[in-house]
């Protein structure tokens, strides 16, 4: 599947933060705590659901819970091993550097504890719109202040990382990690994506 050639003209990198630099196995298990059940019947479900391309978000519905008010905070110990080390590398080639996906208010300040240095982090909660909109993927463009074909956006979804950034001009990467990575590889429209890797390390190597 990989394909770790960096496109032509990029001048910008654009980081998905779910399962493309954050690991949310803890959040997750700490929502199942929560819910009363297990992680593995909570992952099931959600896994389930990802599978049939239904909002993951029914996942409460269908434990009969309500959803969690106050998602839990991100910590350095959740980043992938190779994701500092990867926006490190980028801002090392001189590429402008961003961060920006569906997450809630207050997780710039959360990023930016754990160590990520960018020129941007933003959320859909505070840009009051969310991926796959138009408008979201229209704020980056904006925010990196360049042209859509000069960004390069990595993300671990083809619904909502891909095919959207894709449609607004952006050069994609797709990462193969969490469950949306590992579902999505399987799909054909993965060729659609500029660059196809297993890890950040293999985009760090095509920085260097």
């Amino acid at each position: 599947m990989t394909t770790t050639r960096m496109p032509a003209g990029v001048r910008a990198v654009v980081f998905d933060v779910g399962e493309t630099l954050v690991d949310e196995t803890r959040a997750w298990k700490a929502q199942a705590e929560r819910a009363g059940v297990t992680p593995f019947t909570l992952m099931a479900l959600l896994g389930a659901l990802i599978g049939r391309d239904e909002d993951h978000r029914r996942v409460w519905d269908l434990l009969g819970v309500e959803p969690p008010v106050v998602p839990p905070l991100i910590e350095r110990a959740d980043l992938y091993p190779d994701a500092l080390a990867c926006l490190r590398a980028a801002r090392h080639a001189g590429l402008s550097v961003g961060i920006a996906g569906n997450q809630p208010a207050g997780v710039e300040a959360q990023l930016r504890e754990a160590g990520f240095n960018a020129d941007f982090i933003a959320s859909s909660a505070a840009w009051g719109a969310a991926k796959p909109s138009a408008e979201f993927f229209s704020r980056i463009i904006d925010t990196a202040q360049l042209d859509p074909g000069q960004i390069l956006y990595v993300g671990d979804r083809i619904d909502n990382d891909v095919l959207p950034a894709r449609k607004a001009g952006m050069r994609t990467a797709f990462v193969r990690r969490g469950p949306w990575g590992y579902l999505h590889a399987q799909r054909p429209e993965v060729e659609l994506a500029d660059m196809r890797i297993e890890s950040l390390a293999e985009l760090t190597m095509a920085f260097e």
